[in-house]
């Protein structure tokens, strides 16, 4: 096995517990602000990953290294316990609970956005001449003494390009309007509360939920790439990635 593998895997998996952590921790928050403290009692509104990794272990721990392994990349879940009864109370406050998972990732993309234009303007990160997964942000000639994983520039840069990537992909994956996604209990927010009430109660069937989760794999393998470059191009104005 390669150094270079492990070294790449580790950045990896601190952005993934990092993402996944701050996801789950903000349905947690959500929740128990809305009057369910649920997740709050097992421990879960925090940014320490133990309580996360306790809770779906094989989602955090066994699936995103086996899937780093055998594919490159990482895969995996986490999950918020909340209570059914206070979602049919309260539909519209669960709606914000769903909704506040995928708004941590976008705000880890803004985190992982301003690390690279502070390196930009340290002149220590650089426009890249091409953008991928991983490589969203290049280091400067000067400021690496050698090829990553030996330059802990060029370790940051893999880290904030990853860290940007993941969770855009992240957060515009659960907000999919599909059960058994974020997206599905956030259309709550748009309905009057009956209907959000009934909407929630339909969107609960479980052969729903692997249809949703069937459709939104298939579907978007085919919508993330131009979402990915039109989030590189924001980041670097007049860049023009295509």
């Amino acid at each position: 096995m390669q150094p270079d593998m492990l070294a790449l895997g580790a950045l990896w998996y601190v952005a993934f517990l990092l993402s996944l952590t701050c996801h789950e921790a903000s349905h947690a928050l959500a929740a128990w602000l809305g009057g369910d403290p649920t997740a709050a009692h097992g421990g879960q509104v925090t940014l320490n990953p133990l309580p996360h990794m306790r809770r779906e272990p094989f989602g955090t721990i066994f699936v995103p290294i086996a899937s780093y392994f055998l594919s490159g990349w990482m895969i995996g879940w986490a999950s918020a316990p909340y209570d059914p009864e206070w979602q049919r109370r309260y539909p519209r406050r669960a709606a914000w609970m769903a909704l506040c998972g995928p708004l941590a990732n976008f705000a880890l993309v803004l985190v992982a956005a301003t690390g690279i234009h502070i390196g930009i303007r340290l002149r220590t990160f650089a426009v890249p001449t091409r953008v991928g997964f991983t490589q969203v942000v290049a280091v400067t000639s000067g400021s690496a003494a050698s090829a990553f994983p030996g330059s802990l520039t060029a370790g940051a840069a893999v880290f904030l390009s990853i860290l940007f990537s993941l969770n855009l992909l992240l957060g515009v994956f659960n907000l999919l309007p599909v059960p058994p996604l974020d997206g599905n209990s956030a259309i709550g927010l748009l309905m009057p509360e009956n209907a959000a009430r009934r909407f929630a109660e339909i969107s609960h069937n479980r052969s729903f939920a692997f249809a949703g989760l069937l459709l939104s794999w298939v579907a978007f393998g085919y919508i993330f790439q131009p979402i990915f470059l039109a989030g590189v191009n924001c980041l670097y104005p007049g860049a023009g990635f295509r």
